[in-house]
């Protein structure tokens, strides 16, 4: 199993790029944001793959971090999301933003992505709400090579509400509740006390 490569941003179309190993190209298939983070044409870059192998095909995921390849095997776990499916959703959210979709159960944001109707992104957030609190969910993958990492204050006041009992997914909407209300740079403590108000209430 390939799972990570590490080269040169050969060439690059709208869901796939070519990276360059000591001479050998890779053609990975990669949501927007992936693509975004991978840079210009002779950039050096690290990429996460996922092989998919078929009767008929095989085929090498890639993303910009190990999140986003978790992420997509969850989505690519939910009947009627196939890869291509999976990796529009992960274009259109950020790991983050499909975190918290999914733990409030927002299907209205997962039908943002093409090819994703109502009734699906419906089947998406009820399978993976209970799931998605211990999912990582870093920032979203912006267009310059440094991707921000899974974790931080967020995922540090999830894990602790997780710790004091309260469900993956109660904790997760809870912290996102309290990040709206007190800004993407509040501290851990303040998450924590104001997301026990919100799980509280």
């Amino acid at each position: 199993m390939i799972a990570k490569l590490t080269g040169t941003l050969d060439e690059a179309g709208a869901d796939w790029a070519v990276i360059d190993v000591r001479g050998v190209g890779y053609l990975v298939h990669c949501s927007v944001r992936t693509l975004d983070a991978l840079g210009s044409r002779g950039d050096a870059c690290t990429i996460h793959t996922d092989l998919q192998v078929s009767e008929n095909d095989m085929r090498l995921l890639g993303f910009a971090e190990a999140g986003e390849r978790t992420w997509f095997r969850m989505l690519s776990g939910v009947q009627g999301v196939g890869s291509k499916v999976a990796l529009a959703i992960l274009s259109a959210l950020s790991t983050g933003e499909l975190r918290d979709a999914c733990a409030a159960r927002d299907a209205a944001s997962v039908a943002r992505a093409q090819g994703v109707g109502p009734k699906l992104a419906g089947r998406i957030v009820s399978e993976l709400a209970e799931k998605a609190g211990a999912l990582p969910g870093g920032g979203a993958i912006g267009g310059t090579r440094g991707v921000a990492p899974a974790g931080g204050a967020s995922a540090d006041a999830v894990a602790a509400l997780q710790g004091l009992g309260f469900k993956p997914a109660v904790a997760a909407s809870a912290v996102a509740h309290a990040t709206a209300e007190l800004g993407e740079g509040a501290g851990e403590a303040d998450l924590i006390r104001m997301a026990l108000r919100k799980a509280g209430g």
